[in-house]
């Protein structure tokens, strides 16, 4: 009896962690809004929203590659599942879409050997971590670094224009007055949120992460879905390129830069769940909640410097905080 009290209250200061640690974020994302709204200029304007979320979008697409990983690896950040290559791989796709227009090819060409030139990095991920079973750590950051390479090689370290209609209307003003790359955001969450949440390939990518061991004794093939959240990941890399591209006008030379972000947004999604997972809509909000900070701070005309600063702080203040509602969970 003293043992069943012990787990229940255990149980119970759990879950009112859990909700606490929810309650605040969403708290702080009001605070946020409403604090902004009442120093910055303009910051409550409908182009200013409908702007911050067009910018959030390419940070977002490559979250919810990180978060789709994250899901079939484990949250554990040393062991589980994450990508530190998505930013370099985003940097690598960008190069070669650019270098492909800027060859006198099409958007039709250029778009497939993007998703390819993605997926191969992915594939590339996906070997190291299941079949070599090196660390995700550790062999995502070795194949950030070849990638990284390899883009340098192909642009020598200058930004590569490109414009073509396609990568215009991508840029341009889209239905209701809100940016194409806004919808496209928003397209892609919701397409995903229900392929994940709502899809027996979903339920069992979670069940894969959550209860490895369980899955294996119930006959899914854990390492087939293992690889194919790198996958997920390369392509969702290819996206977020293609939309790099239409955005600047160009590939960028300082893609590398994105990693932080994505993985701030991808840990702090966790903390809009309901269960403390990684979902796909935790990371949306975490995204908007990073852009509309980002946004308020440059209309303040605050240093960027701070930006990341608080970036890395959310990045510690998630991690400790789930860690201790774990440990008291076991």
């Amino acid at each position: 009896m003293v043992v069943e009290q012990a787990g229940g209250e255990r149980a119970d200061l759990r879950r009112l962690g859990t909700l606490a640690l929810r309650a605040g974020s969403l708290l702080a994302f009001v605070a946020v809004l409403v604090f902004f709204s009442a120093t910055a200029p303009f910051f409550l304007s409908f182009f200013n929203f409908t702007n911050v979320i067009a910018q959030s979008a390419i940070l977002a697409i490559l979250a919810f590659g990180m978060t789709v990983v994250i899901i079939g690896g484990g949250g554990n950040v040393v062991t589980g599942g994450i990508d530190l290559s998505v930013a370099a791989n985003l940097g690598l796709c960008a190069a070669v879409y650019a270098s492909l227009i800027q060859a006198g090819q099409g958007d039709a060409v250029a778009i497939l050997a993007t998703l390819l030139t993605g997926l191969t990095v992915g594939a590339t991920n996906a070997f190291a971590v299941v079949a070599v079973g090196i660390l995700p750590l550790l062999a995502t950051l070795a194949v950030m670094n070849v990638a990284a390479g390899l883009e340098l090689v192909l642009t020598e370290n200058t930004v590569l224009s490109a414009s073509t209609p396609f990568l215009m209307a991508i840029n341009n003003i889209g239905p209701l007055g809100v940016p194409n790359l806004a919808w496209i955001l928003l397209v892609v969450a919701v397409a995903l949120i229900l392929l994940v949440q709502f899809t027996p390939m979903g339920l069992r990518l979670q069940a894969v992460g959550e209860h490895r061991e369980a899955a294996r004794a119930a006959g899914l093939p854990v390492a087939r879905y293992v690889a194919a959240t790198y996958l997920v990941s390369g392509l969702f890399a290819a996206l977020g390129a293609i939309l790099s591209v239409a955005y600047l006008s160009g590939s960028s030379t300082g893609s590398a830069e994105l990693l932080l972000g994505v993985v701030v947004t991808a840990l702090l999604g966790v903390v809009f769940s309901r269960r403390l997972v990684p979902t796909v809509g935790g990371t949306l909000l975490a995204a908007l909640f990073i852009g509309f900070l980002g946004n308020g701070f440059q209309l303040l005309n605050i240093s960027s410097y701070w930006v990341s600063g608080v970036q890395g702080a959310l990045i510690l203040l998630v991690v400790a905080a789930t860690s201790v509602l774990r440990r008291k969970e076991s």
